[in-house]
């Protein structure tokens, strides 16, 4: 293989090794919905999160000079993108059928690639933007605006998927001059400090008892977590720390645009943890909604690597 090529199947490993942490985080995540704030969730994950970054990612990676950075405003642009993206696909999952609102979230791929070629001038084909096409259809199906089956809690993956798509855009922005474990570790911070922040100004509840599970997610009390639930916590901070990572190097090392469709694994890993922890099981819409967004994913990936097999080797573009 070339190194172009093996640049970009090291990034595909990432992408996915990062699709699976996130996917367990969902899971856990949705299982804490029901019985504790969101913010305070996210607080103790944070803190569980930094610890397993200081503790073994810093060392592994050549220690705290991997932390030391000349663009921190980049860092804290990056980590306020992912909190609005996790604030809204949360709010949205204490609402939603885990597969359904995983599938509405995968818009963000689609939004990927477009913004890699309108901010990184990166080039997508036109049988690339007829999948990119196919999969917003698929998005609109699961979606079903103007029916009875539409939800406005469904919008909030919507919205997180463009925080999402503008952190991995800004990724690509700053991946050639500063390392996973760094962008990883600002994160874990710019949530730490949010999530305490809304947790001091939200977190006695008393806007709670609207009743709506997003809503009742967003403002209820803080309390003691049973030690089992912490020890979910922490497990949802130890999947964000190494999710985090795999995703960052992912973006490093390979274009946006090639990168993007293998976070769609997530769709299959959704449908399962939805049916075996929560008993959830999509409708046929919702069924077909899903089977457009994984053949569009699945066309970009078989687009990318034809046009890979025809042109001449080249560098990576971050190199």
């Amino acid at each position: 293989m070339s190194q172009a090529q093996t640049a970009s199947m090291t990034g595909a490993i990432w992408a996915i090794a990062a699709v699976t942490c996130f996917s367990t985080n969902d899971v856990l995540i949705k299982f804490l919905s029901s019985g504790y704030a969101l913010h305070q969730v996210v607080l103790i994950r944070s803190i569980f999160g930094i610890a397993f970054l200081l503790a073994i990612l810093v060392p592994l990676s050549g220690g705290f000079a991997t932390l030391r950075t000349r663009r921190l405003g980049m860092h804290l642009l990056r980590g306020l993108c992912v909190v609005f993206a996790n604030i809204c696909f949360f709010l949205g999952l204490a609402a939603l059928p885990l597969a359904e609102a995983v599938a509405i979230f995968f818009v963000a791929p689609l939004i990927i690639s477009v913004m890699s070629v309108v901010f990184l001038g990166e080039t997508v084909g036109p049988r690339r933007w007829l999948a990119i096409a196919l999969g917003l259809v698929g998005v609109a199906i699961v979606l079903r605006p103007g029916t009875e089956a539409f939800q406005p809690a469904a919008l909030l993956p919507l919205a997180a998927a463009f925080g999402y798509a503008s952190l991995h855009i800004l990724t690509r922005r700053i991946g050639g001059t500063e390392n996973a474990t760094g962008m990883a570790f600002y994160i874990q911070l710019t949530f730490l400090a949010t999530s305490a922040a809304i947790g001091l100004a939200l977190g006695d509840g008393r806007f709670a008892g609207g009743g709506h599970p997003s809503l009742e997610f967003l403002f209820r009390g803080w309390i003691w977590p049973a030690s089992f639930d912490l020890g979910i916590m922490g497990a949802a901070g130890l999947m964000t720390a190494i999710g985090g990572y795999a995703i960052s190097q992912a973006y490093r090392q390979s274009e946006a645009a090639f990168v993007a469709p293998f976070e769609y694994a997530a769709m299959p890993m959704a449908v399962i943890g939805g049916l075996v922890v929560f008993g959830e099981w999509p409708d046929l819409w919702a069924w077909l909604g899903i089977a457009l967004i994984l053949a569009s994913g699945l066309a970009l990936i078989w687009r990318e690597a034809a046009l890979r097999r025809a042109t001449p080797s080249r560098p990576p573009a971050h190199r």
